[in-house]
């Protein structure tokens, strides 16, 4: 597990500001072919930013970061432009044109490429859904399509800002399947969210952020009461389940 050749995602001392004030400080952390991730924090603890450094975003103004393969990403909702009319298809077909400089669905995208975001669409439910507005749709099904245009160029390295929100619980676990399946195919997954309980028996590792990585380990490592002491200023009671996996408790305490 830690030979060289295994590590995808290596980030290494790396501070990243928004406009003299850190957003993120110091923050190392290697992250392994296959691995699925879980990056957890308060409100305005640097985990999106985190995110958008990995994806090469915005450029650190102190450290190293090193991405091995291609970088899947999926933006939280409220990030995304609607003004523009477009379709689903359209969406999902958006990241494969934009290596080409074109926006022509049909006359852009090869029949391979076409064949990838049909199983896109598929793999999140939504191929019935191919030629409706994307602004028609309710948040959890534009959830859905914007994680299928992550998955529609085939990455090494998935990145995930918040996917649950506005989703219903079985497409929840729809998707907390797919990203797993994903995993054990060699897919790396590094996703930001409020709550790990859900995905707590897929995830390899949780790193715990408050612009300075606090923890980063097995759940049972980094869940500790003095870890979420430091990271939300409160203490985050656990349960653990029959499986004997440890679920964090956080009833109004926002992520």
């Amino acid at each position: 597990m830690d030979a060289e050749r295994d590590v995808v995602v290596d980030i290494e001392d790396v501070t990243f500001s928004y406009r003299d004030s850190p957003a993120i400080e110091n923050v190392t952390m290697r992250v392994y072919k296959g691995e699925f991730v879980a990056v957890m924090g308060p409100n305005g603890s640097g985990k999106t930013t985190l995110l958008r450094v990995i994806a090469g975003m915005v450029k650190p103004q102190k450290g190293r970061v090193s991405v091995k393969g291609v970088v899947g990403y999926m933006p939280q909702k409220e990030h995304v432009n609607y003004s523009m009319p477009v379709r689903v298809w359209d969406i999902v077909s958006m990241y494969l044109l934009a290596k080409k400089r074109s926006f022509s669905a049909m006359s852009g995208l090869s029949e391979e490429e076409r064949d990838r975001v049909k199983r896109a669409l598929e793999d999140v439910g939504m191929l019935d859904y191919a030629n409706s507005p994307f602004t028609a749709l309710s948040g959890g099904q534009q959830q859905r399509v914007l994680l299928a245009r992550a998955l529609a160029i085939k990455p090494d390295v998935l990145l995930l800002d918040e996917p649950f929100n506005g989703v219903d619980l079985p497409t929840q676990e729809r998707i907390i399947e797919l990203l797993s399946d994903l995993s054990k195919r060699g897919v790396t997954i590094i996703t930001v969210v409020h709550n790990v309980s859900p995905m707590i028996h897929h995830v390899s590792r949780v790193a715990l952020l408050n612009r300075k990585l606090i923890a980063f380990g097995k759940p049972e490592e980094v869940l500790t009461a003095e870890n979420t002491l430091k990271a939300y200023g409160v203490v985050i009671p656990v349960t653990v389940c029959e499986e004997g996996f440890l679920h964090p408790l956080f009833g109004d305490i926002h992520g």
